[in-house]
């Protein structure tokens, strides 16, 4: 017997369980620069940051903007968790943003710009569409 897919509210509480998770993911880059750089990476690990590998500094640069998307896209989908939005679209947005910012950390930490600037994007817009859809859903109303 076939099974369903899961509604769109579970769908996006997962993803942004996935999303505040992936937050780590370059996190182990720096961590590898920071073994590195030695000990003093432990006591003073912001005063170090010109002695990390270019790598770590990028992954650095990675994690702190992990941060600062997840905020939006979180917001995003808890509005939408909240409104009762069940839309397929809306489902396939949370996981094209979990998607792209899988990938996000690896371009940027390999030096890929287009790649970095195109996972943006797709996380972005993303994004703007859950608050769209949102916001459709509760003037719907």
């Amino acid at each position: 017997m076939p099974t369903l897919p899961p509604p769109t509210s579970t769908i996006l509480l997962y993803c942004v369980t996935a999303a505040a998770v992936l937050i780590y993911l370059p996190f182990l880059i720096v961590i590898y620069g920071r073994i590195q750089v030695g000990p003093q990476a432990l006591v003073t690990p912001r005063a170090v940051f010109d002695k990390l590998p270019p790598v770590a500094q990028r992954a650095t640069w990675a994690h702190q903007n992990a941060f600062e998307t997840f905020t939006i896209f979180a917001t995003a989908a808890l509005m939408g968790y909240v409104t009762g939005l069940e839309s397929p679209l809306a489902a396939w947005a949370a996981i094209a943003f979990v998607t792209a910012r899988f990938f996000y950390p690896f371009f940027y930490i390999l030096n890929i710009p287009l790649g970095r600037s195109l996972m943006f994007g797709i996380g972005s817009l993303s994004t703007a569409t859950l608050f769209a859809l949102s916001l459709i859903q509760v003037s719907s109303r």
